[in-house]
C-alpha cells in the first residue's frame, strides 16, 4: 500500500523558512554533553530520515546505532586501532587530492577549527591529537554507522549520503547535535568485525550524535558556504 501524501499544513513560505532555519543552524558538533538521548527521540530521527529518496526506492542504507556500554566497547576498539597508526581501510576511495578552490575551502575550515582551539598553525602533533577525537566520537553518547550493499556501488553510497543529510536535519529539528564522520569509515574492516556485519557490507561513514555542549569553544565557529554563482551554471539556450 502506498503511503498517504500529507496535506500541506502551512504556506510554502513557512515551510521553506523552517528548512532554511534547520540548514543554517546545523553545524558539525565537536563537543557533546554526556546526557543520553531517549530511544523514542532516536527512533523519531530514524523514522523521519527513512523518507529519504533513493534510486528505484532501493533504500540501500543500513544503520547500526551504538549506545551505552556497546558504544564504549566500540570506542575503545576503534581508538586503539587509530591511535596505533592502523586503519586506512576505506571501502570507498577517499579524495585523491584537494586542489584549487576545494583545497582553499578545506584549509579555511581546518584553520577555523585550530584557531578556535588555540592550536598554532603547523603544530602537527596538536593536529593529530585533535584528529584522534573522531575516535572518541567527540564525547557523544551515541554513534551511528551507515553501511550499504556492495553490489549497489557508488550510487548506493550516494543514496546513503542523502540519508545522512536528512538524519542530521531531523536530529537538528529535535534539538540534537550531529557530526558526520568519514574518519570512522577508514576502519571498515574493524567495523565489520566488531558489529558482525556481512562481508558484502560497505561502510559509508559514521554519525556521532547527542546534545551539543554549547559552552565548549569548539562549537562556537561556523564554516562558510560558496555563493550559488560559484557552483551553478544556468543554461537557457
Amino acid at each position: 500500500m502506498d503511503a498517504k501524501v500529507p496535506n500541506a499544513r502551512s504556506s510554502n513560505d513557512d515551510r521553506i523558512g523552517v528548512l532554511e532555519e534547520l540548514l543554517n543552524e546545523r553545524y558539525s558538533v565537536r563537543a557533546f554533553l554526556p546526557k543520553e538521548v531517549d530511544r523514542a527521540t532516536i527512533e523519531h530521527v530514524l523514522t523521519t530520515a527513512q523518507r529519504t529518496a533513493s534510486w528505484c526506492n532501493s533504500q540501500p542504507w543500513q544503520v547500526v546505532i551504538a549506545s551505552g556500554t556497546a558504544k564504549e566497547r566500540f570506542r575503545q576498539a576503534i581508538y586503539k586501532e587509530a591511535s596505533g597508526g592502523l586503519g586506512d581501510d576505506y571501502d570507498f576511495t577517499p579524495p585523491r587530492e584537494y586542489v584549487g578552490v576545494y583545497l582553499e575551502r578545506r584549509r579555511e575550515s581546518g584553520f577555523q577549527l585550530y584557531n578556535t582551539l588555540g592550536i598554532a598553525r603547523g603544530d602537527k602533533m596538536a593536529y593529530a591529537k585533535q584528529a584522534l577525537e573522531n575516535y572518541n566520537f567527540f564525547g557523544a553518547p551515541h554513534v551511528a554507522i551507515i553501511h550499504t550493499n556492495e553490489p549497489l556501488g557508488i550510487y548506493g553510497a550516494i543514496d546513503c549520503g542523502a540519508y545522512v543529510s536528512n538524519f542530521m536535519l531531523a536530529a537538528q529539528a529535535l534539538g540534537l547535535g550531529t557530526i558526520p564522520q568519514a574518519a570512522l569509515a577508514r576502519h571498515s574492516s574493524l567495523i565489520r568485525r566488531h558489529f558482525n556485519l556481512p562481508e558484502d557490507r560497505r561502510v559509508v561513514c559514521g554519525i556521532s550524535f547527542g546534545y551539543a555542549d554549547h559552552a565548549h569553544k569548539v562549537n562556537s565557529y561556523r564554516t562558510s558556504r560558496a555563493n550559488v554563482a560559484d557552483t551553478v551554471a544556468f543554461v537557457d539556450e
